[in-house]
């Protein structure tokens, strides 16, 4: 029993340096009061660094903390639907207090190979661009990337919106944005009635470090919850992973970690292969349920060529690019047909729209040339006119209102 029970040396930046946890495991759950918990991060020779959750402000040096024998759980199941949470679960929307039957670790082993099937099934989007040209099959994990200001949550926000009626539960997580934001978010859910099936976790710009990188885990386990027991198909959007490595950066700098590129730590590959891995199809045997996860990056300057987006693309399987220029010359929603695709999804996409979508890239990429082209000269022959209007029709068709949404067989017809 006395290997249980540590005593905290020292402690500051919500990281306590506790000795005497002889036993202690990583990602351990430490308990120091009643409200305050801690993630043993760094198991060293003579102490356990611990990262603090909670009212961190009531641990000092010389308290006594103890083992919990477990790990971070949330509550999970129906009971959060529905529902705004904190990282652990706690509500935010003065609803009342969520049952605790059903938790579930945060930390999960993704399924294995054999526990998969085909992602053969299409998640419809109601948006044309992406139904048509980067499609997405349940099971797919496809990142939303773009600058600030570019519609990537607005984007995320109308996939969940269409999922109303289609048998889909949906959750949305929320990493270090602003409360203002978070809430406009959850009122456009109440608006549209997309509440009755959707969950948003929210970890605001005001949570500390440590419950922003909780927070996507927290989330991916309710997920996983609905999918396992009740074979159910869920789409998770994390908005945004950039963010959640920032938060990992500024915990593993705290913990001394050695700083790799751009000062993120070594395994931030890791922090969120381990995360997106979890999404997936189950084989009809486990169910048939399914987990669609649509992360989101953030780039600076159309730089998709930086450290956490790379990562993230090589993770995906496939990207939806937001392009600065598009959105401003009133192109919405303004995906970039050249760099955004789909690796798996078009093997969800029915036969009709695979049919009528065929040559579709082609002509949309053959008219972006022709049209940095005609800009030179007037004299143009009749078959490039002819192209230049059919791809700027097709443009024009590709234009969506916010929260408008079209059925396949709608979509079908128009192209």
């Amino acid at each position: 029993y006395v290997d249980e029970v540590g005593t905290v040396i020292s402690v500051g930046d919500s990281i306590a340096n506790v000795s005497g946890l002889r036993n202690c495991r990583n990602g351990e759950l430490i308990k120091f009061t009643q409200n305050t918990f801690g993630i043993a991060m760094n198991l060293e020779e003579d102490f356990v660094k611990v990262v603090l959750i909670g009212d961190s402000d009531a641990v000092c040096e010389g308290m006594i903390c103890i083992r919990t024998k477990s790990t971070i759980d949330v509550p999970a199941g129906k009971s959060v639907l529905g529902r705004v949470v904190k990282s652990l679960g706690e509500p935010l929307d003065g609803l009342g207090p969520i049952s605790d039957e059903i938790r579930r670790a945060v930390e999960c082993k993704a399924p294995g190979i054999v526990d998969r099937s085909p992602v053969n099934k299409s998640l419809q989007t109601g948006i044309v661009a992406i139904d048509s040209m980067v499609p997405i099959g349940r099971g797919q994990r496809e990142l939303i990337i773009g600058d600030r200001q570019t519609g990537k949550t607005t984007l995320a926000l109308d996939i969940i919106l269409n999922q109303r009626g289609k048998n889909v539960y949906c959750i949305y997580v929320a990493i270090g944005q602003k409360m203002s934001t978070i809430v406009s978010v959850v009122e456009t859910l109440r608006k549209h009635n997309a509440m009755g099936y959707t969950t948003v976790v929210a970890a605001g710009a005001g949570e500390g470090a440590s419950m922003q990188y909780i927070a996507p885990y927290a989330g991916c386990a309710m997920a996983e919850e609905l999918m396992y027991s009740k074979n159910a198909d869920v789409l998770i959007v994390y908005d945004d992973l950039t963010k959640h490595a920032q938060a990992y950066r500024a915990l593993s700098l705290l913990l001394k970690r050695p700083p790799g590129r751009e000062a993120y730590p070594g395994d931030v590959f890791y922090l969120h292969s381990r995360l997106l891995e979890r999404a997936a199809r189950l084989k009809d045997e486990l169910g048939g349920g399914s987990i669609t996860a649509l992360p989101v990056a953030e780039t600076q300057v159309g730089d998709i060529s930086g450290y956490i987006p790379t990562n993230l693309i090589s993770i995906t399987d496939g990207q939806i690019y937001l392009e600065e220029q598009l959105f401003l010359s009133g192109q919405r929603p303004a995906i970039n047909v050249g760099l955004s695709v789909s690796r798996v999804g078009g093997s969800a996409q029915s036969s009709a729209m695979k049919r009528v979508c065929a040559s579709m890239r082609i002509n949309l990429a053959q008219y972006k040339e022709l049209e940095a082209f005609s800009q030179f000269g007037s004299d143009l022959d009749e078959s490039t006119r002819a192209r230049l209007l059919k791809g700027h029709n097709l443009f024009e068709i590709l234009k969506q209102e916010q929260h408008s949404f079209m059925e396949t067989h709608e979509q079908v017809l128009i192209l």
